[in-house]
């Protein structure tokens, strides 16, 4: 059975594809995604990798956190702790919290912790309509930006450049912590 939030999302998604008058055929063209799980994702018959959601959201002009956001059913301005949606990738661990308020607004903050030796892989339209920086809060991130890699420890901040293909890896034997501060560009 889907969890509460996998039936949210499903909903969400199904929602944003159809208000963009989008066949699911022409959603998973653009997303990259096969016609079957497209369908299996909006009957929650699967929970989606963070890879995915990143690949669904950008195909539909959306952030992550938009994305996760709308699946909410409140929009409040206070994010209090104990009700800040959390996901983790059933594949890599990785686990994501909206730190921000739903009730949206032009910059969003989301920690993520990615666990020892993880490796999670976004594409470069993944990135390609927001800013964003990412701030180490604990640990060691090896950030792979296109050709390059940055290797930032606590207290580390990194602004990404321009849209690339980017991985996030923590090669240490302790988790890893950090926040992404993304704003959503201007079209």
């Amino acid at each position: 059975m889907a969890s509460d939030l996998t039936a949210r999302l499903a909903a969400t998604v199904r929602a944003a594809r159809t208000e963009r008058n989008m066949s699911v055929s022409a959603f998973a063209q653009f997303a990259g995604v096969s016609r079957a799980m497209i369908s299996k994702i909006e009957r929650a018959e699967v929970q989606p990798t963070a890879v995915l959601l990143a690949r669904l959201s950008s195909a539909l002009g959306l952030t992550l956190s938009e994305l996760i956001s709308r699946a909410e059913q409140d929009r409040p301005r206070v994010s209090r702790a104990g009700a800040q949606p959390e996901w983790t990738d059933p594949v890599s661990g990785y686990r994501r919290r909206a730190v921000s308020p739903s009730a949206g607004g032009p910059v969003e903050l989301v920690e993520v912790c990615l666990p020892p030796g993880a490796r999670v892989d976004m594409e470069e339209g993944t990135y390609a309509f927001v800013s964003q920086q990412i701030w180490v809060l604990e640990g060691h991130l090896r950030f792979h930006e296109g050709d390059l890699v940055h290797e930032l420890d606590r207290g580390d901040c990194l602004q990404l450049g321009a849209p690339a293909p980017c991985a996030f890896v923590n090669p240490a034997q302790t988790e890893c912590r950090y926040l992404v501060v993304v704003a959503k560009l201007r079209t």
